[in-house]
């Protein structure tokens, strides 16, 4: 596993998401001109279409799109064979602040049902909110393979360039539901492929139904997720964070940030399906800038 102290989100560096950037430039002042004064400077305006015209990739999109399907397969299943340490942590950041820390174990069922198993009790300080098991078992039961085969038919993609992240060069795709629906959150955002594997290696956006709201009481909407890369041939999310904010008493906000981290991934004793086991070393190729920070 890679780890890194901190994290940056990469919002940033995606402005088609932000909508139209501006840019304005104006010529330097003159000191002490004699003449007249000058009359007001002209800004030139520069707009950034919030639809992206890259260019056509070398790859013809539905190809690459096609391959990361087929790609999130084989991730998935090599995933559910995998027991794991999940842990949820959510950060009042502001003073005073607190914390709240929830570490349990994630695994699949003899029936392949995938669930997380409390390993130790959870433990708060929090000042201004409150935190459940409850709402842990909201938080682990986000979706983390949306993009498989059978869940691609159901998206608009629109391909929206290249970007590197640290050491890998990847594919930008926006990614909107056809159709919203009730019975299922489906995902809008956008997604980063590794351009060697055609694996998603990042993902950035929120989880949308066609009810209102996201359909729980939790703050978070969006959701950044990295993946790291397992025997040099599965990219599997082993971090998530988000950050919101939300209204207090006073009037101000309160700023809340939400880690999952996923840690030692071991190879299920009751999994039925063969998979290699992860190496305990980092992978050989490099992760998309990949931050779980060295103590949960």
């Amino acid at each position: 596993m890679l780890g890194m102290n901190s994290i940056t989100p990469r919002v940033a560096c995606i402005p088609f998401l932000l909508g139209a950037i501006f840019v304005a430039s104006a010529p330097p002042a003159r000191a002490q001109d004699p003449g007249p004064m000058a009359p007001p400077p002209k800004f030139e305006v520069k707009r950034i279409p919030t639809v992206p015209h890259p260019g056509p990739p070398p790859i013809p999109e539905q190809e690459i799109i096609r391959r990361f399907g087929a790609n999130e397969d084989a991730a998935k299943k090599v995933y559910d064979t995998y027991t794991f340490t999940e842990t949820i942590r959510v950060e009042e950041l502001g003073s005073p602040g607190g914390k709240f820390t929830a570490t349990g174990e994630q695994y699949t069922r003899a029936d392949g049902q995938r669930v997380w198993r409390v390993s130790k009790p959870p433990e708060s300080n929090l000042r201004s909110t409150n935190y459940t098991l409850e709402d842990v078992r909201t938080i682990v039961s986000l979706p983390v393979f949306f993009l498989t085969s059978d869940e691609i038919a159901k998206y608009d993609f629109l391909y929206a360039g290249q970007q590197k992240l640290d050491e890998l060069n990847t594919y930008v795709f926006q990614v909107k539901p056809k159709l919203l629906s009730r019975a299922q959150r489906l995902f809008q955002g956008v997604v980063f492929v590794d351009d060697h594997d055609l694996a998603i290696v990042e993902t950035y956006g929120q989880f949308v139904s066609e009810l209102i709201g996201t359909g729980t009481r939790l703050p978070f909407s969006l959701f950044e997720t990295y993946c790291e890369n397992f025997q040099d041939k599965y990219w599997l999310p082993t971090y998530t964070t988000s950050d919101d904010y939300v209204d207090q008493p006073n009037a101000d906000q309160l700023h809340l940030r939400m880690v999952i981290h996923a840690t030692d991934f071991k190879l299920s004793t009751s999994s039925t399906i063969a998979a290699p086991a992860p190496t305990s070393a980092p992978a050989t190729r490099p992760a998309a800038n990949h931050p779980p920070p060295s103590s949960n």
